[in-house]
């Protein structure tokens, strides 16, 4: 045993001072995620106003482990420590198993102590399999090819005329420096869905915390947006994250344009992941992702319950939803951008 893995692991909260060393750890870490990143820290509480406990687990001086935790408490839909809300993936990340424990273990007691009904953890492989979890989500990951045709030919063959379509209408791509245009048109695809939406200022946030590894590109039909997308990128992945279109868009295949001018630029600037993020099962956007030819990879959300006795259901798909989500389908888009952020930001 190496004299580093034989030292005692410390536990603390993360401070600003680390946000170098947490990052650099996250970065190195094959299963660090840009959801991992410190900065999404900061976005939580501007964006949302929740508690962040973001744990750092030290030996020898060095960082060996990370957790990125928020407290999202609310009297509609419960009170819960998730790792991390609004992001896909989550969890810990560990140099090993001790220093895994170690965050596990003072997890469990911030839960405790701050009487939430469950710790949620997203992982992308499991970690407690003695923890209850849910076979609800799915991602979906891809290597892009350094030549675009390959790319192309990727495609199966019914989702590559719709890209060709795009194509044929003379579709073009520009990179946005606001979410203006952006939100116009994920906030109408959400209200469509009957998902109430972020607020605009969390979107701001994002670009404005993130930087040149977040971009808005939206797609144009004549002179006229119809689609658009806002993406991260991490290392050498792409993470086109919230996207959608008008109603224009689908006569134009906008929305499968945008996701290959995404791979096209992305392969452009040496990217070789395309990360088309999670779905869940039985959806159309899990079939859609599926029709591009990506292969579902099952992603591990796993609870450790403290108050609650069963497992939390705020998905769509959960049938005492049902009514409010036709009534939500119904209304007028302004009033959904004022009455959606104040929901949606309990339901990360």
């Amino acid at each position: 045993m190496s004299s580093a893995s034989a030292s005692p692991i410390s536990v603390r909260q993360f401070e600003a001072r680390d946000e170098t060393a947490w990052n650099e750890f996250v970065r190195s870490h094959p299963e660090g995620t840009f959801f991992h990143l410190a900065q999404w820290r900061e976005v939580i509480r501007r964006a949302f106003g929740h508690r962040v406990h973001y744990l750092l687990a030290e030996r020898a001086g060095s960082v060996c482990a990370v957790l990125p935790l928020a407290h999202v408490k609310s009297p509609l839909f419960g009170n819960a420590l998730v790792s991390t809300p609004f992001c896909v993936y989550g969890g810990i990340v560990a140099s090993d198993a001790d220093a895994r424990e170690a965050l596990t273990q003072h997890a469990c007691d911030l839960a405790r102590r701050l009487n939430v009904d469950y710790l949620e953890m997203r992982n992308r492989r499991q970690q407690h399999p003695q923890w209850p979890g849910k076979d609800l989500y799915v991602t979906f990951r891809k290597e892009i090819d350094a030549d675009s045709e390959k790319n192309m030919l990727a495609i199966p063959r019914k989702q590559r005329a719709m890209v060709r379509k795009g194509i044929q209408k003379n579709l073009r791509s520009e990179l946005d420096r606001t979410v203006d245009r952006h939100y116009e048109m994920y906030s109408e695809s959400l209200r469509n869905l009957g998902t109430p939406v972020f607020s605009r200022r969390y979107l701001e946030i994002l670009l404005e915390v993130f930087g040149a590894d977040c971009e808005v590109r939206t797609i144009l039909h004549e002179s006229t947006a119809v689609a658009s997308v806002l993406s991260f990128y991490f290392r050498d992945e792409v993470l086109p994250y919230y996207g959608g279109g008008t109603s224009a868009a689908r006569a134009v295949a906008g929305n499968d344009f945008m996701y290959w001018e995404v791979m096209e630029n992305a392969r452009q600037r040496g990217t070789r992941i395309f990360d088309y993020g999670r779905s869940k099962r039985g959806t159309g956007s899990f079939d859609f992702k599926e029709h591009w030819g990506f292969e579902p990879q099952p992603l591990f959300y796993e609870y450790f319950l403290v108050k609650a006795r069963t497992l939390p259901n705020l998905s769509p798909t959960n049938p005492r939803y049902q009514r409010f989500i036709r009534l939500w389908q119904r209304l007028p888009l302004r009033v959904t951008h004022f009455i959606g952020p104040m929901l949606a930001k309990y339901l990360g």
